[in-house]
């Protein structure tokens, strides 16, 4: 039984069980519809998350929906930098940048998506010390948190 089901299934040293026909995906640019004003917002998603599916997968990646046996699409759907705590003397001492992102994930293979579903991440950041690197590095972190929670629940399926 375990040699059987070993022939259908390839694993990846980072855990990620891959089924053998399934050997690329494409990951179109997520549009960034939430009026973040972070303008490379979505090329930095797009980064993180090619690179996580390359770097941590066999996956190779697809220049189309047509050549890939995978695809992951989806959008930038809310971004927010508020603040999270604050003083006593009613100044923000940390804000918390949140981001969602709305994905679907299918096999070419089959009409329907595998899922489709939000994913969010948050970050806090002290706006008093540098608040444009500290936003862009909340950006980043909760970035990583999605990336992370895209890559598991795909790979979760296989």
């Amino acid at each position: 039984m375990a040699l059987l089901t070993s022939s259908c299934l390839r694993y990846s040293f980072t855990g990620a069980s891959i089924p053998s026909d399934v050997n690329t995906i494409y990951i179109p640019f997520f549009p960034d519809r939430s009026n973040s004003g972070l303008g490379d917002l979505s090329d930095r998603l797009n980064e993180a998350l090619v690179n996580r599916f390359i770097n941590q997968s066999k996956l190779r990646l697809a220049s189309s929906e047509e050549e890939a046996d995978a695809v992951l699409d989806g959008t930038i759907s809310s971004y927010s930098n508020r603040p999270f705590s604050i003083s006593g003397d009613e100044i923000a001492n940390q804000n918390q940048v949140q981001i969602t992102v709305t994905v679907s994930f299918l096999y070419t293979k089959n009409p329907k998506p595998e899922w489709n579903k939000p994913f969010s991440g948050s970050f806090n950041f002290d706006p008093t010390d540098d608040p444009i690197n500290g936003e862009q590095t909340a950006a980043d972190e909760a970035l990583k948190q999605i990336t992370n929670n895209i890559f598991n629940d795909a790979v979760s399926n296989w």
